[in-house]
């Protein structure tokens, strides 16, 4: 009788795009791990999470857009540092099938960009969702104070109608946090003053596909050094990973 084979998978919504899945595969094939698959499961809702659970063969799942917050209602324990950010990007279901959530995104980040730091003390972090909390998570690790950019003004962010020349000079990190721009919509960007970056800046889009979004060639431009998520979504993934067979 064939052994069944243990399964993973990526919660999301509209994730055709991620490489989440090819990436779990492939390195399935390159290790030669016969006993695992990875799978994709794009939900309409947050809702249909419990349905998705009765596979009884599934012992983790990553989780990326929109659900990083709301899948925190749906978990038994939560790691203290997911916690404290507020969003879990990494579930793993133990023996007891008690379903516990961790947040790899920021540990992803850190290993991604620590490299291309010299001296800059304040970031921009563009976007409020689940992801954005992990980045300013993982900016305030490495000593940088981070400020979200948002649509709405709210307490503790500032619009990007506000975005002028002096705060873009202070602000010589920039990180792009939300989905705009991701494979099919190349054409659009977060509406920053590109005008006012140099050669200072560090622009970072947690986007991978396409490799390089408008908001990097128009950063790019300006001579700022850029960087999309592709190291980051590898990072973060290896260390679910190693969560998983912890």
């Amino acid at each position: 009788m064939l052994k069944k084979k243990t399964k993973y998978g990526l919660i999301g919504k509209n994730i055709n795009y991620s490489f989440s899945k090819k990436f779990f595969n492939d390195k399935f094939i390159k290790e030669n791990i016969s006993d695992c698959s990875y799978e994709n499961y794009d939900l309409k809702s947050i809702k249909e999470f419990g349905s998705v659970l009765k596979d009884k063969s599934i012992k983790g799942f990553n989780v990326t857009i929109p659900y990083k917050k709301e899948i925190i209602d749906f978990i038994d324990e939560i790691d203290p540092i997911a916690k404290k950010i507020g969003a879990v990007n990494t579930l793993k279901i133990n023996d007891r099938k008690i379903i516990k959530g961790y947040n790899t995104d920021y540990l992803g980040f850190i290993s991604s960009i620590q490299h291309l730091i010299f001296d800059q003390k304040n970031a921009l972090v563009l976007g409020t969702g689940g992801a954005s909390k992990a980045i300013i998570y993982g900016l305030n690790s490495m000593g940088i104070k981070s400020t979200n950019v948002s649509r709405k003004k709210t307490r503790g962010t500032v619009i990007y109608e506000d975005l002028n020349e002096k705060i873009i000079k202070e602000n010589r990190i920039i990180v792009n946090c939300t989905p705009i721009g991701t494979f099919p919509k190349i054409e659009e960007s977060p509406k920053i003053p590109f005008e006012f970056l140099t050669s200072n800046h560090l622009c970072y889009d947690l986007i991978y596909n396409p490799e390089k979004t408008k908001f990097l060639k128009e950063s790019e431009k300006k001579g700022a050094t850029i960087i999309n998520g592709k190291k980051m979504l590898e990072n973060q993934a290896n260390e679910s990973w190693k969560i998983w067979n912890s």
